[in-house]
Protein backbone atom coordinates (compact mmCIF):
# COMPACT_ATOMS: atom_id res chain seq x y z
CA UNK A 1 0.00 0.00 0.00
CA UNK A 2 1.40 3.39 -1.01
CA UNK A 3 1.09 5.65 1.99
CA UNK A 4 1.12 9.45 1.88
CA UNK A 5 0.03 11.97 4.47
CA UNK A 6 -2.26 14.93 3.91
CA UNK A 7 0.23 16.17 1.34
CA UNK A 8 2.40 14.27 -1.09
CA UNK A 9 6.09 15.06 -0.69
CA UNK A 10 7.52 13.11 -3.63
CA UNK A 11 5.18 14.49 -6.28
CA UNK A 12 5.23 12.92 -9.68
CA UNK A 13 6.87 9.73 -8.43
CA UNK A 14 4.70 6.65 -8.17
CA UNK A 15 5.40 3.11 -6.98
CA UNK A 16 8.78 1.92 -8.25
CA UNK A 17 8.16 -1.10 -10.51
CA UNK A 18 10.43 -3.95 -11.57
CA UNK A 19 10.91 -3.57 -15.34
CA UNK A 20 13.97 -5.74 -15.99
CA UNK A 21 17.46 -5.00 -17.24
CA UNK A 22 16.30 -3.74 -20.64
CA UNK A 23 14.38 -0.86 -19.08
CA UNK A 24 15.77 2.67 -19.38
CA UNK A 25 13.33 4.04 -16.77
CA UNK A 26 15.50 5.61 -14.02
CA UNK A 27 12.67 5.11 -11.54
CA UNK A 28 12.35 1.34 -12.05
CA UNK A 29 14.24 -1.67 -10.75
CA UNK A 30 16.32 -3.46 -13.36
CA UNK A 31 17.41 -6.45 -11.23
CA UNK A 32 15.54 -6.29 -7.92
CA UNK A 33 12.43 -8.40 -8.42
CA UNK A 34 11.03 -8.89 -4.89
CA UNK A 35 9.25 -12.15 -5.68
CA UNK A 36 12.02 -13.80 -7.73
CA UNK A 37 13.34 -16.86 -5.93
CA UNK A 38 17.04 -17.41 -5.43
CA UNK A 39 18.24 -20.62 -3.77
CA UNK A 40 14.91 -21.28 -2.09
CA UNK A 41 13.96 -17.75 -0.98
CA UNK A 42 12.47 -14.72 -2.64
CA UNK A 43 14.66 -11.63 -2.94
CA UNK A 44 12.30 -9.91 -0.53
CA UNK A 45 12.97 -12.62 2.07
CA UNK A 46 16.73 -12.67 1.47
CA UNK A 47 17.23 -8.93 1.80
CA UNK A 48 14.50 -7.43 4.01
CA UNK A 49 15.53 -4.02 2.65
CA UNK A 50 15.23 -1.13 5.09
CA UNK A 51 15.52 2.66 4.80
CA UNK A 52 17.74 4.44 7.33
CA UNK A 53 15.64 7.17 8.93
CA UNK A 54 18.65 9.31 9.91
CA UNK A 55 20.25 9.62 6.48
CA UNK A 56 17.15 9.74 4.32
CA UNK A 57 15.05 12.17 6.35
CA UNK A 58 17.34 13.87 8.90
CA UNK A 59 20.60 14.47 7.07
CA UNK A 60 20.73 17.67 5.05
CA UNK A 61 24.10 17.40 3.31
CA UNK A 62 26.15 19.28 5.87
CA UNK A 63 29.86 18.62 6.30
CA UNK A 64 32.70 20.03 8.47
CA UNK A 65 33.18 22.86 5.98
CA UNK A 66 29.63 24.07 5.55
CA UNK A 67 25.95 23.74 6.48
CA UNK A 68 23.42 21.55 4.75
CA UNK A 69 22.48 22.03 1.11
CA UNK A 70 19.27 20.01 1.07
CA UNK A 71 16.08 21.77 2.04
CA UNK A 72 13.42 19.19 2.75
CA UNK A 73 9.74 20.17 2.76
CA UNK A 74 9.11 18.22 5.96
CA UNK A 75 11.49 20.47 7.92
CA UNK A 76 9.57 23.71 7.47
CA UNK A 77 7.35 23.88 10.56
CA UNK A 78 8.55 25.72 13.68
CA UNK A 79 6.77 23.13 15.86
CA UNK A 80 9.07 20.14 16.56
CA UNK A 81 6.14 17.72 16.79
CA UNK A 82 4.67 18.90 13.51
CA UNK A 83 8.09 18.58 11.87
CA UNK A 84 8.30 15.05 13.24
CA UNK A 85 4.86 14.14 11.89
CA UNK A 86 5.69 15.61 8.49
CA UNK A 87 8.95 13.69 8.47
CA UNK A 88 7.10 10.47 9.29
CA UNK A 89 4.63 11.13 6.46
CA UNK A 90 7.52 11.64 4.04
CA UNK A 91 9.28 8.52 5.36
CA UNK A 92 6.33 6.20 4.89
CA UNK A 93 5.62 7.68 1.48
CA UNK A 94 9.19 6.95 0.35
CA UNK A 95 9.35 3.47 1.88
CA UNK A 96 6.05 2.34 0.40
CA UNK A 97 6.78 3.83 -3.03
CA UNK A 98 10.10 1.98 -3.05
CA UNK A 99 8.23 -1.21 -2.16
CA UNK A 100 10.43 -1.84 0.89
CA UNK A 101 9.09 -3.45 4.05
CA UNK A 102 11.28 -1.93 6.77
CA UNK A 103 12.96 1.11 8.27
CA UNK A 104 15.58 1.61 11.01
CA UNK A 105 15.87 4.55 13.40
CA UNK A 106 17.65 6.21 16.29
CA UNK A 107 15.34 7.59 18.97
CA UNK A 108 16.06 11.27 18.22
CA UNK A 109 15.73 10.72 14.46
CA UNK A 110 11.99 10.49 14.99
CA UNK A 111 11.66 13.83 16.76
CA UNK A 112 14.10 16.57 17.75
CA UNK A 113 15.72 16.08 21.15
CA UNK A 114 14.35 18.49 23.76
CA UNK A 115 16.23 20.43 26.43
CA UNK A 116 15.43 17.81 29.07
CA UNK A 117 15.29 14.02 28.94
CA UNK A 118 11.77 14.12 30.36
CA UNK A 119 10.53 16.39 27.57
CA UNK A 120 12.24 14.22 24.97
CA UNK A 121 10.43 11.20 26.37
CA UNK A 122 7.08 13.01 26.08
CA UNK A 123 7.82 13.81 22.43
CA UNK A 124 8.76 10.19 21.76
CA UNK A 125 5.52 8.94 23.33
CA UNK A 126 3.61 11.20 20.97
CA UNK A 127 5.53 9.92 17.96
CA UNK A 128 5.13 6.31 19.04
CA UNK A 129 1.37 6.64 18.68
CA UNK A 130 1.68 8.44 15.36
CA UNK A 131 4.12 5.92 13.90
CA UNK A 132 2.06 2.99 15.14
CA UNK A 133 -0.86 4.27 13.05
CA UNK A 134 1.40 4.73 10.02
CA UNK A 135 2.71 1.18 10.42
CA UNK A 136 -0.78 -0.23 10.71
CA UNK A 137 -1.99 1.58 7.59
CA UNK A 138 1.04 0.67 5.44
CA UNK A 139 2.32 -2.69 6.66
CA UNK A 140 5.83 -1.23 6.97
CA UNK A 141 7.80 -2.68 9.90
CA UNK A 142 10.76 -1.76 12.10
CA UNK A 143 13.87 -3.81 11.33
CA UNK A 144 15.65 -2.36 14.34
CA UNK A 145 15.75 0.64 16.63
CA UNK A 146 18.59 2.16 18.62
CA UNK A 147 19.53 5.06 20.89
CA UNK A 148 21.69 7.96 19.76
CA UNK A 149 24.08 8.07 22.70
CA UNK A 150 26.79 9.98 20.87
CA UNK A 151 25.50 13.27 19.39
CA UNK A 152 24.51 15.10 22.56
CA UNK A 153 27.52 16.99 24.03
CA UNK A 154 26.93 15.24 27.36
CA UNK A 155 28.42 12.13 25.70
CA UNK A 156 31.69 13.78 24.71
CA UNK A 157 33.57 11.23 26.89
CA UNK A 158 31.37 8.29 26.00
CA UNK A 159 28.03 6.93 27.18
CA UNK A 160 28.23 3.53 28.92
CA UNK A 161 32.02 3.98 29.13
CA UNK A 162 31.94 7.54 30.47
CA UNK A 163 34.14 8.14 33.55
CA UNK A 164 31.25 10.07 35.16
CA UNK A 165 28.53 7.79 36.59
CA UNK A 166 25.87 10.50 36.13
CA UNK A 167 26.42 10.35 32.36
CA UNK A 168 26.31 6.53 32.45
CA UNK A 169 22.96 6.76 34.24
CA UNK A 170 21.65 9.20 31.62
CA UNK A 171 22.73 6.82 28.87
CA UNK A 172 20.88 4.02 30.63
CA UNK A 173 17.74 6.12 30.76
CA UNK A 174 17.99 6.93 27.08
CA UNK A 175 18.59 3.30 26.14
CA UNK A 176 15.55 2.28 28.19
CA UNK A 177 13.45 4.84 26.32
CA UNK A 178 14.74 3.61 22.96
CA UNK A 179 14.04 -0.01 23.92
CA UNK A 180 10.52 0.91 25.02
CA UNK A 181 9.99 2.74 21.75
CA UNK A 182 11.33 -0.15 19.67
CA UNK A 183 9.16 -2.66 21.50
CA UNK A 184 6.07 -0.46 21.23
CA UNK A 185 6.60 -0.31 17.46
CA UNK A 186 7.13 -4.10 17.38
CA UNK A 187 10.72 -3.76 16.22
CA UNK A 188 12.28 -7.06 15.23
CA UNK A 189 15.76 -6.26 16.61
CA UNK A 190 17.73 -3.67 18.55
CA UNK A 191 21.21 -2.28 17.70
CA UNK A 192 24.05 -0.94 19.84
CA UNK A 193 26.61 1.23 18.08
CA UNK A 194 29.25 2.56 20.45
CA UNK A 195 29.98 5.77 18.60
CA UNK A 196 31.88 7.27 21.53
CA UNK A 197 32.55 4.07 23.44
CA UNK A 198 36.33 4.19 23.17
CA UNK A 199 39.17 6.57 23.89
CA UNK A 200 40.98 9.60 22.54
CA UNK A 201 44.03 9.00 24.74
CA UNK A 202 45.08 6.07 26.92
CA UNK A 203 46.80 8.51 29.28
CA UNK A 204 43.48 9.36 30.92
CA UNK A 205 41.64 6.08 30.22
CA UNK A 206 41.11 2.98 32.36
CA UNK A 207 40.30 0.67 29.45
CA UNK A 208 39.56 -2.42 31.53
CA UNK A 209 37.09 -0.60 33.72
CA UNK A 210 35.36 1.02 30.74
CA UNK A 211 34.97 -2.34 28.99
CA UNK A 212 33.43 -3.79 32.15
CA UNK A 213 31.01 -0.87 32.29
CA UNK A 214 30.02 -1.30 28.64
CA UNK A 215 29.33 -4.99 29.21
CA UNK A 216 27.30 -4.16 32.30
CA UNK A 217 25.14 -1.73 30.32
CA UNK A 218 24.53 -4.30 27.57
CA UNK A 219 23.64 -6.91 30.18
CA UNK A 220 21.21 -4.56 31.91
CA UNK A 221 19.60 -3.59 28.59
CA UNK A 222 19.21 -7.23 27.57
CA UNK A 223 17.72 -8.21 30.92
CA UNK A 224 15.29 -5.29 30.88
CA UNK A 225 14.08 -5.98 27.33
CA UNK A 226 13.71 -9.72 27.90
CA UNK A 227 11.70 -9.02 31.06
CA UNK A 228 9.34 -6.91 28.94
CA UNK A 229 8.86 -9.80 26.50
CA UNK A 230 11.22 -8.68 23.73
CA UNK A 231 12.04 -11.73 21.57
CA UNK A 232 14.28 -10.05 18.99
CA UNK A 233 18.03 -10.13 18.55
CA UNK A 234 20.45 -7.53 19.88
CA UNK A 235 23.12 -6.42 17.43
CA UNK A 236 26.56 -4.91 17.96
CA UNK A 237 27.76 -2.76 15.06
CA UNK A 238 31.58 -2.76 14.82
CA UNK A 239 33.56 0.33 13.81
CA UNK A 240 37.28 0.95 14.41
CA UNK A 241 37.37 4.70 14.96
CA UNK A 242 35.63 7.98 14.11
CA UNK A 243 34.50 9.82 16.10
CA UNK A 244 36.83 8.31 18.71
CA UNK A 245 40.50 7.58 17.99
CA UNK A 246 39.82 3.97 18.97
CA UNK A 247 36.42 2.38 19.55
CA UNK A 248 36.00 -0.73 21.64
CA UNK A 249 33.91 -2.51 18.99
CA UNK A 250 36.81 -2.19 16.51
CA UNK A 251 35.83 -5.00 14.10
CA UNK A 252 33.87 -8.26 13.97
CA UNK A 253 36.55 -10.35 15.66
CA UNK A 254 36.98 -7.81 18.48
CA UNK A 255 33.22 -7.55 19.06
CA UNK A 256 32.78 -11.32 19.10
CA UNK A 257 35.61 -11.73 21.58
CA UNK A 258 34.04 -9.05 23.79
CA UNK A 259 30.61 -10.72 23.69
CA UNK A 260 32.06 -14.13 24.54
CA UNK A 261 34.17 -12.74 27.39
CA UNK A 262 31.12 -11.25 29.08
CA UNK A 263 28.69 -14.10 28.33
CA UNK A 264 26.51 -12.13 25.91
CA UNK A 265 26.96 -14.28 22.81
CA UNK A 266 23.59 -16.06 23.11
CA UNK A 267 21.57 -12.83 22.81
CA UNK A 268 23.81 -10.70 20.60
CA UNK A 269 24.90 -10.94 16.97
CA UNK A 270 26.64 -8.47 14.66
CA UNK A 271 25.35 -5.80 12.33
CA UNK A 272 28.11 -5.48 9.72
CA UNK A 273 28.53 -2.17 7.92
CA UNK A 274 30.51 -2.09 4.67
CA UNK A 275 32.27 1.24 5.25
CA UNK A 276 33.12 0.29 8.84
CA UNK A 277 34.76 -2.88 7.54
CA UNK A 278 36.98 -0.96 5.15
CA UNK A 279 37.88 1.62 7.82
CA UNK A 280 39.17 -1.32 9.89
CA UNK A 281 41.40 -2.27 6.93
CA UNK A 282 39.22 -5.29 6.19
CA UNK A 283 36.97 -6.11 3.27
CA UNK A 284 33.19 -6.41 3.50
CA UNK A 285 33.33 -10.15 2.79
CA UNK A 286 36.02 -10.61 5.46
CA UNK A 287 33.79 -9.17 8.18
CA UNK A 288 30.81 -11.19 6.95
CA UNK A 289 32.92 -14.35 7.00
CA UNK A 290 34.24 -13.74 10.52
CA UNK A 291 30.69 -13.20 11.81
CA UNK A 292 29.23 -16.13 9.87
CA UNK A 293 31.93 -18.54 11.07
CA UNK A 294 30.92 -17.78 14.64
CA UNK A 295 27.17 -17.98 13.98
CA UNK A 296 26.84 -14.23 14.55
CA UNK A 297 25.99 -12.80 11.13
CA UNK A 298 22.87 -10.93 12.14
CA UNK A 299 22.33 -7.95 9.84
CA UNK A 300 23.98 -5.63 7.30
CA UNK A 301 24.27 -1.86 6.95
CA UNK A 302 24.75 -1.42 3.21
CA UNK A 303 26.92 1.39 1.90
CA UNK A 304 30.43 1.95 0.61
CA UNK A 305 33.43 4.19 1.23
CA UNK A 306 35.63 6.11 -1.15
CA UNK A 307 39.10 4.63 -1.73
CA UNK A 308 40.55 8.14 -1.90
CA UNK A 309 39.05 9.21 1.44
CA UNK A 310 39.94 7.79 4.83
CA UNK A 311 36.63 8.36 6.55
CA UNK A 312 33.08 7.07 6.70
CA UNK A 313 31.55 8.56 3.54
CA UNK A 314 28.40 6.38 3.68
CA UNK A 315 27.83 6.31 -0.07
CA UNK A 316 25.17 4.10 -1.61
CA UNK A 317 26.51 0.71 -2.74
CA UNK A 318 27.19 0.43 -6.48
CA UNK A 319 30.39 -1.66 -6.53
CA UNK A 320 29.06 -4.82 -8.13
CA UNK A 321 32.25 -6.84 -7.80
CA UNK A 322 32.56 -6.05 -4.08
CA UNK A 323 28.94 -6.91 -3.35
CA UNK A 324 29.13 -10.13 -5.40
CA UNK A 325 32.05 -11.33 -3.27
CA UNK A 326 29.93 -10.52 -0.21
CA UNK A 327 26.88 -12.33 -1.59
CA UNK A 328 28.96 -15.48 -2.06
CA UNK A 329 29.57 -15.43 1.70
CA UNK A 330 25.94 -14.48 2.30
CA UNK A 331 24.52 -17.45 0.37
CA UNK A 332 27.06 -20.01 1.56
CA UNK A 333 26.44 -19.08 5.21
CA UNK A 334 22.66 -19.32 4.92
CA UNK A 335 21.90 -15.61 4.97
CA UNK A 336 21.22 -13.34 7.93
CA UNK A 337 20.06 -14.30 11.39
CA UNK A 338 17.23 -11.98 12.35
CA UNK A 339 18.24 -8.85 10.48
CA UNK A 340 18.11 -7.49 6.96
CA UNK A 341 19.88 -5.04 4.69
CA UNK A 342 19.56 -1.46 5.86
CA UNK A 343 20.71 1.24 3.46
CA UNK A 344 22.82 3.18 5.94
CA UNK A 345 23.83 5.57 3.16
CA UNK A 346 23.20 9.17 2.20
CA UNK A 347 22.88 11.05 -1.04
CA UNK A 348 25.77 13.37 -1.81
CA UNK A 349 25.94 16.97 -0.65
CA UNK A 350 25.36 18.23 -4.19
CA UNK A 351 22.36 15.93 -4.78
CA UNK A 352 19.54 18.29 -3.89
CA UNK A 353 16.46 16.98 -5.70
CA UNK A 354 13.96 14.81 -3.85
CA UNK A 355 14.06 12.24 -6.64
CA UNK A 356 17.77 11.70 -5.93
CA UNK A 357 16.89 9.64 -2.86
CA UNK A 358 14.86 7.32 -5.10
CA UNK A 359 17.71 6.91 -7.58
CA UNK A 360 20.04 6.08 -4.68
CA UNK A 361 17.87 3.35 -3.17
CA UNK A 362 16.97 1.89 -6.57
CA UNK A 363 20.65 1.65 -7.45
CA UNK A 364 21.50 0.06 -4.11
CA UNK A 365 18.72 -2.52 -4.35
CA UNK A 366 19.65 -3.37 -7.94
CA UNK A 367 23.31 -3.78 -6.98
CA UNK A 368 22.48 -6.27 -4.25
CA UNK A 369 19.97 -8.11 -6.44
CA UNK A 370 22.34 -8.43 -9.38
CA UNK A 371 25.16 -9.53 -7.05
CA UNK A 372 22.89 -12.14 -5.46
CA UNK A 373 21.95 -13.56 -8.87
CA UNK A 374 25.60 -13.60 -9.92
CA UNK A 375 26.65 -15.34 -6.71
CA UNK A 376 23.94 -17.96 -7.17
CA UNK A 377 25.19 -18.73 -10.69
CA UNK A 378 28.81 -18.94 -9.52
CA UNK A 379 27.84 -21.41 -6.76
CA UNK A 380 25.50 -23.57 -8.83
CA UNK A 381 26.85 -23.35 -12.39
CA UNK A 382 30.62 -22.96 -12.16
CA UNK A 383 33.70 -24.75 -10.89
CA UNK A 384 33.91 -22.42 -7.89
CA UNK A 385 32.74 -24.89 -5.24
CA UNK A 386 34.73 -27.77 -6.74
CA UNK A 387 37.93 -25.72 -6.83
CA UNK A 388 37.56 -24.78 -3.17
CA UNK A 389 36.87 -28.37 -2.16
CA UNK A 390 39.86 -29.65 -4.13
CA UNK A 391 42.15 -27.11 -2.46
CA UNK A 392 41.45 -28.72 0.92
CA UNK A 393 41.10 -32.30 -0.31
CA UNK A 394 44.19 -33.44 1.63
CA UNK A 395 42.14 -33.10 4.83
CA UNK A 396 39.29 -35.28 3.58
CA UNK A 397 41.04 -38.62 4.15
CA UNK A 398 44.13 -40.26 5.60
CA UNK A 399 46.44 -38.37 7.92
CA UNK A 400 44.88 -35.01 7.02
CA UNK A 401 41.51 -36.22 8.26
CA UNK A 402 43.15 -37.62 11.39
CA UNK A 403 44.66 -34.18 12.03
CA UNK A 404 41.28 -32.45 11.78
CA UNK A 405 39.77 -34.97 14.19
CA UNK A 406 42.52 -34.38 16.73
CA UNK A 407 43.98 -37.87 16.41
CA UNK A 408 47.57 -36.71 15.81
CA UNK A 409 50.16 -35.15 18.09
CA UNK A 410 53.04 -32.86 17.27
CA UNK A 411 55.42 -35.86 17.14
CA UNK A 412 53.13 -37.48 14.57
CA UNK A 413 53.30 -34.37 12.38
CA UNK A 414 57.08 -34.34 12.63
CA UNK A 415 57.29 -38.01 11.63
CA UNK A 416 54.96 -37.48 8.64
CA UNK A 417 56.93 -34.44 7.48
CA UNK A 418 60.22 -36.37 7.61
CA UNK A 419 58.74 -39.29 5.70
CA UNK A 420 57.02 -37.17 3.04
CA UNK A 421 59.89 -34.79 2.34
CA UNK A 422 59.47 -31.30 0.87
CA UNK A 423 55.81 -30.71 -0.11
CA UNK A 424 54.94 -30.02 -3.73
CA UNK A 425 53.73 -26.47 -4.30
CA UNK A 426 50.01 -26.24 -5.03
CA UNK A 427 48.76 -23.03 -6.66
CA UNK A 428 46.06 -21.00 -4.96
CA UNK A 429 44.60 -20.11 -8.39
CA UNK A 430 43.52 -16.67 -7.12
CA UNK A 431 43.31 -15.18 -10.61
CA UNK A 432 41.07 -18.03 -11.75
CA UNK A 433 38.65 -17.35 -8.90
CA UNK A 434 38.66 -13.62 -9.61
CA UNK A 435 37.92 -14.24 -13.28
CA UNK A 436 34.89 -16.34 -12.34
CA UNK A 437 33.14 -13.29 -10.93
CA UNK A 438 33.78 -11.27 -14.09
CA UNK A 439 32.63 -14.21 -16.19
CA UNK A 440 29.22 -14.28 -14.53
CA UNK A 441 28.64 -10.55 -14.01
Amino acid sequence: MILTGEKEFYKGIGPVPFEGKESDNPLAYKHYNPEQRVMGKSMREHFKFAVAYWHSFCGQGGDPFGPGTQQFPWDQSSDPLQRARDKADAAFELITKLGFDYFCFHDVDLVDEAESLLETEKRLHHMTEYLAEKKKASGVKVLWGTANCFSNPVYMNGAATNPDFKVVARAGAQIKMALDLTMALEGENYVFWGGREGYMSLLNTDMGRELDHMAQMLTMARDYARAQGFKGTFFIEPKPMEPMKHQYDFDAATAIGFLRKYGLEKDFKLNIEVNHATLAQHSFEHELTVAANEGMLGSIDANRGDHQNGWDTDQFPVNLYEVTEAMLVFLQSGGLQGGGINFDAKIRRNSTDLEDIFHAHIGGADTFARALLTAEKIITSSEYSRLREERYASFDSGKGKDFEKGKLGLKDLAKIALEEGTPHRISGKQERYENLINQFL
